[in-house]
């Protein structure tokens, strides 16, 4: 984006509110407010609440409401926004170590991840490494269940189904994977998502199985495989010069209602997991599940793209022991 357009943005984004920093907290969503099928507004709606019980005053701001994700993190990073709903990908941007939590098959579900954060300080070392960019991350949050593979044109229970099929790609490392399992990626912005499935740009995208029915595109797709790819995740972001300016009370209640954010996601995920493929079911779309020896196909080829990632070799190697020990 050019300079001229950041400035507007910027100038935009304060016309909305005159208070100060310590005034007024703005959470920009990355999702419809759904919190039946949304993780993110799940930990987002808990986290606004929370502060406002505990006498700081914050406030949601709609999805794009002031932009895209490369908006979200210029705002950020300039202190015109304070927290963010922001894909993983605006992490990597500044620190590529936080691509680990994208690798395929890496981590056997959110609880497995949950404890390699932990046990590796993960947060604490990426903080360290994108502090210069006026960023500090506060939180990783789970979508929904684990991603699995949604398609248009037909199912997919091996991966030599995957042949012939063009998928929705995040960046060159998903479509690595694409090619490893036979088929071919394309990055689409997700705004762009449901025309390309329509028009035949794109016959699909890996996600968790709460994202077709939440965007409401359960008319377009007809098939989801429960392929347990890698969990879906936001990352919260805050403008550190906005946390670092808070008093010692105000960072208290902030990093308090972050344990309460990540608490009541947690227990929403344990909650609808169970429940999100009855519902994709109900929505008219066919779920398929893989076969032992199947998933274990998926897995093996999946192993060589770790070093097709902005992951170094140490890295990968970091990432791949911190999951084995608390596996």
């Amino acid at each position: 984006m050019k300079l001229l357009q950041k400035l507007a943005l910027a100038g935009a984004l304060l016309a909305l509110t005159t208070v100060a920093w310590s005034s007024e907290i703005k959470v920009a969503l990355d999702s419809p407010p759904d919190l039946e099928k949304s993780g993110s507004y799940v930990w987002a709606h808990h986290f606004t609440e929370a502060l406002n019980e505990r006498g700081l005053r914050a406030r949601e701001l709609p999805r794009d409401a002031v932009g895209g994700e490369a908006e979200k993190l210029d705002q950020i990073a300039m202190g015109l926004l304070e927290v963010s709903l922001s894909d993983v990908n605006s992490v990597a941007r500044i620190d590529p170590f936080i691509f680990g939590v994208r690798l395929p098959y890496l981590f056997d579900g959110v609880a497995h991840m949950d404890r390699a954060l932990v046990e590796g300080e993960v947060l604490n070392r990426i903080n360290d490494d994108i502090a210069h960019a006026s960023v500090r991350l506060l939180a990783i949050v789970p979508l929904g269940p684990p991603s699995g593979i949604i398609t248009t044109r037909k199912a997919v229970t091996t991966p030599d189904d995957m042949s012939g099929l063009r998928m929705r790609a995040l960046d060159d490392a998903q479509i690595a994977l694409y090619r490893a399992w036979g088929s071919n990626g394309t990055i689409v912005s997700w705004g762009e998502v449901p025309a390309a499935l329509q028009t035949g740009i794109v016959d699909g995208y890996i996600n968790t199985p709460l994202v077709p029915i939440m965007f409401g595109q359960t008319d377009i797709v007809r098939y989801y495989t429960d392929a347990n790819v890698m969990n879906a995740l936001r990352a919260v972001l805050v403008s550190d010069d906005w946390y670092r300016g808070l008093s010692d009370e105000e960072r208290g209640i902030v990093d308090e209602s972050v344990e309460v954010a990540n608490q009541a996601n947690r227990d929403w995920l344990e909650e609808v997991t169970p429940k999100a493929l009855a519902e994709l079911e109900a929505a008219g779309v066919e779920v398929m599940v893989l076969s032992d020896a199947a998933r274990e196909r998926f897995r093996e080829l999946s192993q060589p793209v770790y070093h097709d990632t902005t992951l170094t070799a140490e890295q990968v190697e970091t990432w791949s022991e911190l999951a084995q020990r608390t596996r």
